[in-house]
């Protein structure tokens, strides 16, 4: 489809920067041209219009850390300790799940990204072979790099699944989909098995990756204070450090990697990560939910590390909204370092856009409205009482705006949002198949 969107603000987070009654044209699913409405509408007759006078237009927000099946768990087990939140809880409930659940899951969490301005996730769950969050995705219409998490308990249906997920979804749906190889954590995921994965990613990089289009890592790290203690206790491993000192111990560190959380973190730590490129998906919502603490994000950056924005799962955040996690990361790192100087509203809307780009290795495709980029796009209407008058488009959307403020969204040319309503898949069939989805796994439990 071939359209202009005409008469916004356009926040490029590109080398325009903003252009107010600016225009984006968008042909075979990627930008052909950015400038000012008077200019373009001279060099681009019949096409579908697209009126965005009185909104702002960004690139599609891109949240890096997601469990978008775990969206069926949203407010199943809230308010306790992260050990025990999973233990208990939390994975008694998966192991009931299905495949269908999964794939349900990922689709309410598809939805609600859709609805909230998102346009790419990168999410961690189990793979299964006919119904997954690969499916949901593809389905919805979301761009995403879908992985499988991996554990020392399950080795060889890890190995198929990997297998599988790279054969099956790598590249595909018209390339809005990756896969990633994802070992869960250091305490989880055993030294030997870790050096593994780190292979399994080079093969299957070979057979199925391109140099553009990489396989990359995704793992939870320094999540919390006792993480190297855990690991000592569950593999005898000497961990003389951070939890960053052990895995480059290991030699399973590079550019492709991301690391969620990354909460406590030594001195040495954030020089590794610094050194081996290594980028950092900051869940802020879900670690002070879950009391985990604060990543020193003012100091990774400092470092030249590049740092993005995640929810994590609806489990743990309760929702996917990437505009609440703007706001809260701007004020977290204000408040707890009594500077009101870091991390500004274009720093942070950076982090939620061309810096998630970066961090899913996709920045020359997405992050940013530039020509040749693929069209993810969001459009916000500012006419609206909290976010008028406006002085800056920039604070706003950082400070102001909320994810229902978003009016429609494309992702690579495709409308899947307009006037607020999806267009690729019924949503009220979704919330009644996670209704009975929701029913069906916890009358599992209540058999057991």
């Amino acid at each position: 489809m071939d359209l202009v969107i005409d008469g916004g603000t356009v926040v490029t987070m590109g080398s325009k920067g903003i252009i107010r009654n600016g225009a984006v044209v968008v042909e075979n699913g990627c930008i052909a041209d950015v400038g000012k409405s008077a200019e373009l509408k001279r060099k681009y007759s019949g096409y579908e219009k697209i009126n965005a006078e009185g909104k702002v237009v960004i690139p599609g927000l891109i949240n890096t850390h997601q469990h978008a099946a775990m969206s069926l768990l949203r407010g199943y087990a809230d308010d306790y300790p992260l050990n025990e939140w999973l233990e208990n809880w939390i994975w008694p409930l998966e192991k009931q799940m299905t495949g269908h659940d999964v794939y349900v899951g990922a689709l309410l969490t598809a939805v609600e990204s859709i609805l909230g301005g998102t346009t790419t996730i990168n999410t961690m769950y189990h793979y299964t072979n006919r119904e997954n969050e690969a499916k949901a995705l593809a389905e919805s219409g979301l761009r995403g790099v879908v992985g499988h998490v991996c554990f020392s308990w399950r080795k060889e249906q890890d190995r198929k699944a990997l297998k599988a997920l790279a054969q099956n979804w790598h590249s595909k749906a018209g390339g809005r989909l990756r896969v990633s190889v994802d070992p869960h954590a250091a305490y989880t995921v055993d030294p030997e098995y870790m050096k593994e994965l780190r292979g399994i990613t080079q093969e299957l990089n070979e057979k199925y990756g391109a140099p553009n289009q990489p396989i990359i890592w995704h793992i939870h790290a320094a999540e919390t204070r006792d993480e190297p203690e855990k690991i000592r206790k569950a593999f005898s491993a000497r961990v003389r450090g951070g939890v960053f000192e052990y895995l480059d111990s290991l030699n399973v560190l590079g550019n492709d990697v991301i690391a969620a959380h990354c909460v406590h973190l030594t001195e040495k730590d954030i020089k590794i990560i610094a050194r081996e490129g290594v980028k950092v998906a900051h869940s802020p919502v879900s670690n002070l939910k879950l009391g985990s603490g604060v990543s020193p994000v003012p100091r990774l950056q400092r470092a030249a590390v590049t740092v993005s924005l995640g929810t994590d799962s609806s489990c743990s955040n309760n929702s996917s909204d990437m505009f609440e996690v703007m706001k809260i990361t701007a004020l977290l790192h204000k408040g707890i370092n009594k500077d009101p100087t870091l991390l500004p509203a274009e720093q942070i809307l950076r982090m939620a856009t061309i810096d998630g780009a970066k961090a899913l290795s996709w920045d020359r495709e997405i992050g940013s409205i530039e020509v040749g980029k693929d069209a993810d796009l969001a459009i916000i209407d500012f006419k609206k009482p909290h976010l008028s008058p406006v002085f800056s488009e920039t604070s706003h959307l950082v400070y102001s705006a909320k994810s229902s403020d978003v009016n429609t969204v494309l992702v690579k040319g495709k409308i899947v949002m307009e006037d607020r309503k999806v267009t690729t898949v019924n949503v009220d069939k979704v919330l009644e198949l996670a209704e009975k989805a929701k029913e069906r796994l916890l009358s599992k439990l209540r058999q057991k």
